[in-house]
């Protein structure tokens, strides 16, 4: 399988309409329903190639329900999930993993009990052509090189000899976000990438993310509470409130939207 690739390409604007080659990801008119509970009703929106796209709302409003239909480990009620211009409504995480679809967990899930260097290489690994012979899956200088360049990129690379575990939840955080891009993804779907840091890590943290973005040219898919977070990383921002979307846009029209305001400061914190 071949990663979707993070070569550098320019970030999509959002003025105008997108092309269908500049749509990385649709989501269409998706429901999901438990039982009698509708936690999302009729959501769409599209990620462009080279953008941050985030998705907001107040607690119980179905980001991670949302998250969980696109990453393949629910299957929507009713609509549907394009990525790269092929229908996956359906197919498992692991499936979609190997098409181009990395997601980061709002717990953070690394391997503790093994080096960081060797967190991120395994990732790596798992992309890599091999000759067939077991020495070059341990040994494969391209990979090593991808592995030294991203723990540089985020900081880590005086840290590679650690037992991940060892890390600071903020390390460890950024150590998920390295094992993910190590697959090469076309889209990276982010949950709660500052969850748990302190405000000084999450200002780097947001500082960073946006610079990784531009330089390598990322897709970004992410669900943050943070408002600052969102406000200072995204090209464009979906709001779901009980379930549905009530606003899209920039920033600056998100920030300004009654509906928006009326949902995070007037609405119900389910």
């Amino acid at each position: 399988m071949t990663g979707g690739g993070t070569a550098a390409a320019p970030a999509v604007g959002v003025r105008g309409a997108a092309s269908a080659e500049d749509v990385v990801l649709e989501v269409g008119s998706v429901s999901k329903s438990f039982g009698a509970l509708a936690a999302l009703s009729g959501v769409s929106f599209s990620v462009r190639r080279g953008e941050v796209f985030s998705v907001i709302g107040p607690n119980g409003a179905g980001k991670s329900t949302l998250f969980n239909v696109i990453s393949g480990l629910h299957v929507p009620t009713r609509g549907r999930v394009v990525f790269q211009g092929e229908d996956v409504t359906g197919l498992p995480p692991e499936v979609l993993n190997r098409r181009g679809l990395a997601k980061t967990f709002q717990i953070t899930n690394i391997f503790p009990e093994i080096s960081v260097f060797e967190n991120v290489r395994v990732a790596a690994q798992s992309r890599a052509p091999v000759s067939g012979r077991l020495a070059s899956l341990w040994r494969l200088p391209d990979v090593d090189r991808q592995v030294t360049d991203l723990l540089r990129a985020f900081g880590l690379d005086g840290r590679w000899d650690e037992l991940a575990e060892n890390l600071s939840h903020g390390e460890q955080r950024y150590l998920e976000i390295c094992l993910a891009l190590a697959t090469e993804p076309a889209l990276l779907l982010l949950d709660e990438p500052t969850a748990g840091m302190t405000p000084g890590e999450t200002r780097d943290a947001t500082a960073l993310i946006r610079r990784l973005a531009r330089e390598r040219g990322l897709t970004l898919l992410l669900i943050e509470h943070d408002m600052s977070v969102v406000m200072g990383i995204s090209d464009r921002i979906a709001v779901l409130h009980f379930g549905e979307k009530i606003a899209e846009g920039p920033p600056e029209a998100i920030r300004a939207d009654p509906r928006v305001i009326d949902a995070y400061l007037g609405g119900a914190d389910d």
